[in-house]
C-alpha cells in the first residue's frame, strides 16, 4: 500500500504494519533502513505488548507459563489495511488463537499512517477486546539510513541532564549531561543499547550530509539508541514506555517498570512524528 504527496513517497507492508519504504522525492533517497541479512533484517518494527524481553524468555499470567519473541507480537504478524486514502494507511492486527498461545488476551491493534507535507504522523490505538485488566507496554523502534556516520550528529531540543541506563557489563544507572552526541559506532557497540530515561527534549535532530530528520519523543519515558554492529548504517531511534528485563527480577509480568494495565473495552492511544528537512 502506497501514499504521497509532493515530498514524501510512503508504502507500507502487511507484514508487522511496518513502512516498508519512505522516499524523500527531491533528492530521491529511501530514508528508512532496508534490512539486510548481515546487519539487522528488521526496518521499522513496533513492540507490544512487551519491549524486549523477560530475563528468562517467559512469564506467567494467572499461574500459566507463556512466551513470545523478542520484542513482542506484532513484528512477526500479518496486519490487514482496513482504510486507506490518498495521503492515510490504517493497518490492523486482532488477537487470533496463534497470539493468545504467546498472550492470553484479546485485543484490536491499530496503527495509521498520515503525510502532512514532509512529515509522517504514525497514531497507535490498542483496544482491550477481552473481559479482564490487560497488562501491556509498548515501543517503537523505526531504523533510518545513515550514509555517512562519521559527519552525522543526533542533536537533542535541549541540554540534558538525564539518566543513562547501562546494561553491557552489570547494570547500573549514570546521571549525565549533553545537548548532542556525534554517531559513533563504537560508542553503540560499546553498550549494546544506548537507554535513556528522564529526558526534557521533546524532539532529537538527527543530521546527515543529504537532509535531516527530526523525531518526536514526547511523553515516552525512556529513549534508545541501537545500531547492529560497526559497519551497519543505520540508526534506530526507538522511543518507549517500557523495557525488558536488563537484569534478573523476581516481580510478576504486570508488575515490570513501564508495564501498563488496559480496562476492559478501553483503548490506549499514543503516536509520534517524523519530518524530512534540510
Amino acid at each position: 500500500m502506497v501514499i504521497e504527496n509532493d515530498v514524501l513517497r510512503l508504502e507500507v507492508s502487511e507484514a508487522g504494519g511496518e513502512i516498508a519504504s519512505l522516499i524523500y522525492k527531491k533528492k530521491d533517497l529511501e530514508v528508512m533502513w532496508q534490512g539486510d541479512e548481515k546487519h539487522w533484517k528488521g526496518k521499522n518494527p513496533t513492540l507490544f505488548p512487551i519491549v524486549g524481553n523477560t530475563y528468562s524468555k517467559d512469564y506467567k499470567i494467572d499461574g500459566k507459563t507463556y512466551a513470545m519473541k523478542n520484542h513482542g507480537l506484532i513484528r512477526y504478524a500479518i496486519l490487514k489495511c482496513v482504510k486507506k486514502s490518498d495521503d492515510e494507511i490504517t493497518m490492523e492486527l486482532k488477537s487470533n488463537e496463534e497470539t493468545k498461545s504467546q498472550y492470553p488476551f484479546d485485543f484490536t491493534y491499530q496503527i495509521k499512517y498520515k503525510l502532512m507535507n514532509d512529515r509522517v504522523i504514525i497514531t497507535y490505538q490498542i483496544t482491550n477486546d477481552s473481559s479482564r485488566i490487560m497488562p501491556f507496554t509498548f515501543g517503537l523502534h523505526p531504523g533510518f539510513n545513515v550514509r555517512h556516520y562519521d559527519t552525522g550528529i543526533l542533536r537533542f531540543a535541549c541540554p540534558e541532564e538525564a539518566t543513562q541506563i547501562h546494561i553491557h557489563d552489570g547494570v547500573r544507572e549514570e546521571k549525565v549531561s549533553f545537548d548532542h552526541w556525534n554517531l559513533s559506532h563504537e560508542m553503540i557497540a560499546k553498550e549494546q543499547t544506548i537507554v535513556y530515561k528522564n529526558l526534557k527534549s521533546p524532539y532529537v535532530d538527527l543530521i546527515m550530509d543529504e537532509y535531516k530528520i527530526r523525531m518526536t519523543i514526547d511523553g515516552f519515558p525512556f529513549l534508545a539508541l541501537w545500531s547492529s554492529d560497526p559497519d551497519a548504517d543505520f540508526l534506530c531511534i526507538e522511543p518507549w514506555y517500557g523495557h525488558g528485563d536488563f537484569e534478573k527480577v523476581d516481580v510478576p509480568f504486570e508488575k515490570r517498570e513501564g508495564m501498563m494495565s488496559l480496562s476492559p473495552n478501553k483503548s490506549f492511544m499514543t503516536s509520534y512524528w517524523f519530518e524530512v528537512y534540510e
